[in-house]
């Protein structure tokens, strides 16, 4: 128990500081922040979840105490803590099957937690801005003539932006910043869940096998959501902010299906390096894409593309 309350202890300082890298303001520490739930991630996978949440504790005290702030602590849990805990205690959850083997939580079910906890921690954050469009606009628009204030050092919000240019960016933000938020939310749980089983597995404290996830299907209530979502993303007010982080995240998830469908109706072709490659490289310069994968991923829920495809095998080297 001591050392998993050290281990928990250690992790949660990291996860704190690379939290708190933000406040530098520079492009690397954007990245360094979307890595804060990976020490959390370790911690619970590779020790226990016990460690986890110590982690996760420990870093939101530490930040409120850092910043003189128990706002800190709240915020970070919700945003970070919590969610990196609970994705490592389900990482670690199994169940005795037939013939004394052990059935793991499977990685298609951890998948759609990521996307889950990330439109909750939207839904839970978009409130504090206003419970109807009306306040939450308004809310807004407060909270961007306070940043722009505050980067003017006293100086009128209107020294950069008018007050026009602010409602017409509010505007703008009212339907997009929820999806954005949840989605890229989304993937950076998949990551970081990801990376932390890459690098316990390397240190060889994981303690389930390696999935295949080319195989991983989504069960039918998430087509329901996907689409229940999509058509709520419509309603005026905060059930349509709500229905699109909802659907945003699970065009993530889907859209990470649709990677998996790619890796495995490719196996038997002799560009399948080739063909990945230029996949994820357009990914990366052109994010937009993978709705196109989610829909991909949506597709082979119905029409099965892995099965026609067959298991095939990479082809031979040589």
């Amino acid at each position: 128990m001591m050392q998993m309350a050290l281990i928990g202890l250690g992790a949660g300082a990291a996860s704190a500081l690379l939290f708190a890298s933000i406040i530098s303001g520079t492009p690397f520490s954007i990245i360094l922040a979307y890595l804060a739930p990976l020490p959390i991630l370790i911690a619970a996978i590779g020790w226990s979840h016990w460690a986890g949440l110590v982690a996760a504790l420990a870093a939101g005290i530490g930040l409120a105490a850092a910043f003189g702030n128990p706002l800190f602590l709240v915020s970070f849990l919700v945003a970070t803590g919590l969610p990196a805990w609970w994705l490592g205690y389900l990482t670690l959850l199994g169940r005795s099957g037939v013939e004394g083997t052990m059935e793991w939580y499977p990685p298609a079910r951890l998948l759609l937690w990521c996307a889950a906890v990330s439109a909750v921690m939207i839904i839970i954050v978009v409130p504090t801005f206003g419970l109807n469009e009306e306040s939450f606009r308004t809310g807004l628009q407060s909270f961007f003539e306070r940043a722009l204030r505050d980067g003017n050092t006293g100086a009128s919000p209107s020294a950069d932006l008018s007050s026009e240019d602010i409602k017409r960016l509010v505007d703008a933000f009212i339907k997009i910043m929820p999806p954005i938020a949840a989605g890229v939310s989304t993937l950076i749980n998949a990551i970081n869940l990801y990376l932390a089983a890459r690098i316990v597995k390397v240190s060889g404290r994981l303690r389930r096998p390696w999935p295949d996830l080319h195989v991983m299907r989504f069960p039918a209530a998430a087509h329901a959501a996907f689409a229940l979502s999509f058509v709520l993303w419509f309603v005026p007010g905060a059930v349509g902010m709500a229905g699109g982080a909802v659907w945003a995240a699970l065009t993530v998830a889907y859209g990470i299906l649709g990677m998996a469908v790619m890796h495995a109706v490719t196996r038997s072709f002799g560009s399948r390096t080739f063909i990945l490659s230029t996949l994820y490289v357009v990914l990366v310069l052109f994010w937009p894409i993978i709705i196109l994968l989610a829909f991909i991923g949506v597709a082979d829920a119905i029409f099965d593309f892995r099965s026609r495809a067959g298991p095939g095998k990479p082809p031979a080297l040589t």
